[in-house]
């Protein structure tokens, strides 16, 4: 669950971060990807942290 609002969040970021910098729409979509990807990965290694302090 973790993963997926991440993702979702940095999609959103990525995308009005590359809209402000007057982006066309290959570069909003670049940006959103990419994002999405880091905040997913980041999202996967705290749930990862999460299950080891629990268990």
């Amino acid at each position: 669950m973790i993963v997926i609002l991440g993702a979702l969040l940095g999609a959103i970021i990525g995308g009005t971060t590359a809209k402000r910098r007057k982006g066309n729409w290959a570069d909003i979509a670049q940006y959103a990807t990419v994002y999405a990807i880091a905040f997913g990965l980041l999202g996967f290694l705290v749930t990862i942290a999460i299950e080891k302090a629990l268990s």
